[in-house]
């Protein structure tokens, strides 16, 4: 298992935190998302190994921006 944890900017409610979990949940390996508007921050845990790139590539796809 792996965790890994994003700081994205443009999250401003909970619709958009369902917004987020939904479309990472469609990617392959992702076995759980939570996101959180007030912190700024989306969870991923994946089955093994994911490469953050796709998971940062699906963020900016939906309208968000990941900070490095």
């Amino acid at each position: 298992m792996e965790k890994l944890v994003f700081v994205v900017e443009g999250m401003m409610c909970n619709g958009c935190e369902n917004r987020v979990q939904n479309a990472l949940k469609t990617l392959e390996g992702v076995e759980e998302v939570v996101a959180n508007h007030k912190t700024g921050t989306v969870t991923v845990t994946a089955k093994g190994e994911i490469d953050k790139n796709i998971i940062k590539e699906k963020l900016e796809d939906i309208g968000y921006e990941v900070k490095d």
